[in-house]
């Protein structure tokens, strides 16, 4: 049933800022506007991957008007997702109304009859999408107030847009707000430019469509990625811009003095990348191979080889990767850097000359190929770099 009102929000034929105007709460009721309730968790629409919510008006006990808004999967399976908002007619015990769908423009038909039971509703009836009809059959159904629907719609998407520096968000992740209508000319700005752009990121939510507004991620370089918020707050249609959390972890992460690893503004990554395989090839006990700065997002990869010791008379080789990130410890100009150490994964492969042993390596597809064991290298690098750790029981660096 919940999956269905969802779906009916989706489907309404107003415009979507008509739409959003409908659900709108008021801050201040008028005089004899009568009490706001919310249902929104009604059980079966669209095969209950429907998000529903229907907003009543009532005078006592007497409903004098409903509002129906459903987000759903447009398709079976697919992440993009459709809404519709009907405004429903009250006769009596029974809501009906007639919209369409924002997206696919989809004819909807709605009848229900909501009955009391007790404390809780009862919801029976149909609503149609297109040419799919659903029978709505959902009971004990518990309604909020205006205060808790509100409290239970507020979202947080973690944009820290001036954080004072990078402990509790990540200096190569950004988050830019930007409202529905602009999202697409805001993301063609980006072809061409050295960043990565979060797929997941791309799907509109069912939040994101009620609140008009969508959260896009792009990893970056952080040596650039300030310039990046600083545009991005500058651009059409966007409503905030700045860093959110990301793939640093501060247990894996130091931070040291700059002023030995750069040549004037911009790292020595030369000499970054060389002393990060050397400590790890100590610690890990095994021979450097490569390194590599990722362009867009300003990581270093960095590959190592050593003699497997499953079977040692094969003349296997087990291949580390390990992926490190340095970066400023906050925004703006600072003294110190910060590097984080990604934890080492290994695979095992034939490299002897001559004809190969194919390996499946079932573990790692488990554990993703991660060593739960590192031989302390972020202790080492710490020492290497004569930087701190994080401690996470005073939230501090020692």
């Amino acid at each position: 049933m919940r999956t269905l009102l969802l779906c009916l929000l989706g489907l309404m034929t107003a415009s979507p800022d008509l739409a959003l105007a409908q659900m709108k709460l008021p801050t201040k009721a008028a005089p004899n506007a009568g009490e706001v309730r919310y249902f929104t968790a009604i059980d079966g629409l669209m095969a209950g991957n429907a998000d529903v919510v229907l907003k009543e008006t009532r005078q006592g006990k007497t409903v004098t008007a409903a509002v129906l808004d459903v987000c759903y999967p447009a398709e079976k399976g697919a992440d993009r997702k459709d809404r519709f908002v009907a405004n429903l007619t009250v006769n009596g015990q029974t809501l009906t109304g007639t919209t369409q769908s924002l997206g696919d423009k989809l004819p909807v038909t709605i009848r229900l009859v909501r009955k009391p039971t007790g404390d809780s509703f009862e919801f029976r009836g149909q609503i149609s999408v297109g040419q799919a009809v659903t029978d709505v059959i959902s009971t004990d159904n518990s309604d909020l107030s205006e205060k808790e629907f509100q409290e239970s719609q507020t979202t947080d998407d973690g944009i820290a847009a001036d954080p004072k520096d990078f402990t509790e968000v990540s200096p190569e992740s950004i988050g830019v707000r930007v409202k529905l209508d602009a999202v697409l000319d805001f993301l063609k700005g980006l072809k061409g430019q050295d960043l990565e752009v979060s797929l997941s990121s791309l799907s509109v939510s069912c939040d994101a469509m009620r609140a008009g507004e969508q959260t896009i991620h792009v990893n970056i370089d952080p040596e650039r990625a300030a310039a990046l918020v600083a545009k991005a707050k500058s651009s059409p249609g966007v409503v905030a811009a700045g860093w959110t959390s990301g793939g640093v972890e501060m247990d894996r992460t130091i931070r040291f003095a700059a002023a030995d690893w750069r040549d004037g503004d911009r790292l020595n990554r030369d000499r970054l990348a060389a002393t990060v395989s050397g400590v790890l090839a100590k610690t890990l006990a095994a021979k450097a191979s490569a390194s590599a700065w990722d362009a867009n997002t300003g990581k270093l990869k960095i590959t190592l080889k050593r003699p497997s010791r499953i079977f040692p008379a094969l003349g296997l080789t087990e291949t580390i990767e390990v992926t490190a990130l340095v970066a400023p410890d906050k925004p703006g100009a600072t003294d110190r850097l910060m590097l984080w150490i990604g934890s080492p994964a290994i695979s095992t492969s034939d490299e002897a000359s001559g004809p190969k042993l194919n390996l499946a390596d079932e573990s790692s597809l488990d554990e993703e190929g991660e060593l739960k064991d590192d031989n302390g290298s972020v202790e080492a690098l710490a020492r290497e770099f004569k930087g701190q750790r994080w401690d996470g029981d005073t939230n501090g660096w020692k």
